[in-house]
C-alpha cells in the first residue's frame, strides 16, 4: 500500500529558495508542495480562500512587509489548528522562544540537513510538534502570554493527568497510569474526556493548552 502523500505550502520571499526547498521536500519523503507564496501578505490574503488546507506550512522568518512571527500570529487568529514550521537563518534565543510561544510547531535553521528536515516534517505532521521537550524548554523561559480566563471545569484527576503529561520526563501513558495508581484504561478514559472538553487531539495539544491557560505545573506554582 502506498504511503499517503502529505501536503505542504511554502511561504518565502526568495524564488530560488522556494524552488530548491520544493525539490528537496518532494525528494526526501511522501510530500507534495501544493502552494507557494512570495510574502506573508499574499499568503494571509489567500489563506481564507484555501479550500484544501495542507498538512503543514513552511514559513520563512525574514520577509518584507510582514515577518514570519507576524504572519504566524495573524494566521493562527484565522485558524489556530494550522501547523507551521519556521525556517530561518536566525539563531537568536528570543526569536526561537517567540515563535514557539506564539504557536509554531517547529523551528529549523536553513543550514539543516535533509535528514533533519524530514525528521521535523514527519514529527509535526504525525504528532503535532517537532519535539515536545523543546516546547517545554522554550515556553518556560520565554515571557508569558497574556493569561486568558479558563472557563472549563476539570476534575482533580484530569488536572493530575495534564500535569504528568507536561512533565519534562515525558512519561508514557502506561507510566502515567502507574503513577496515578489506576489502569491504563482509566487513563485512556481521562484522556478522552480531556480531548473532548479542551478540543485537542494529542499529547502536545494538552501541553499547549496547559501553558496557554496556566493550568498546572510547570506553568504555575502552587
Amino acid at each position: 500500500m502506498s504511503q499517503k502523500v502529505k501536503t505542504i505550502i511554502l511561504i518565502d520571499d526568495h524564488d530560488i529558495v522556494r524552488h530548491g526547498l520544493k525539490q528537496l521536500i518532494e525528494k526526501i519523503g511522501s510530500y507534495k508542495v501544493v502552494g507557494e507564496y512570495a510574502n506573508g501578505v499574499a499568503f494571509l490574503n489567500a489563506l481564507p480562500t484555501i479550500k484544501d488546507l495542507p498538512d503543514l506550512f513552511i514559513l520563512d522568518y525574514s520577509m518584507p512587509m510582514r515577518n514570519g512571527l507576524e504572519v504566524l500570529q495573524e494566521a493562527l487568529q484565522i485558524d489556530d489548528s494550522l501547523k507551521f514550521l519556521i525556517l530561518t537563518q536566525h539563531l537568536e534565543e528570543d526569536i526561537i522562544n517567540n515563535v514557539y510561544k506564539h504557536g509554531a510547531r517547529g523551528f529549523l535553521h536553513k543550514t539543516c540537513t535533509a535528514e533533519q528536515l524530514n525528521f521535523t516534517l514527519e514529527n509535526i505532521i504525525k504528532f503535532g510538534y517537532s519535539n515536545i521537550s523543546e516546547i517545554l524548554k522554550r515556553i518556560r523561559v520565554a515571557p508569558t502570554l497574556q493569561i486568558e480566563k479558563h472557563k472549563i471545569d476539570l476534575t482533580e484527576r484530569e488536572l493530575q493527568l495534564i500535569e504528568l503529561v507536561c512533565n519534562e520526563a515525558e512519561y508514557t501513558y502506561q507510566e502515567i497510569a502507574s503513577i496515578m495508581n489506576v489502569s491504563i484504561k482509566t487513563v485512556d478514559k481521562y484522556r478522552g474526556q480531556l480531548f473532548s472538553k479542551l478540543n485537542v487531539k494529542s499529547k502536545v495539544g494538552l501541553v499547549l493548552y496547559a501553558f496557554k491557560y496556566k493550568l498546572t505545573k510547570p506553568f504555575i506554582e502552587y
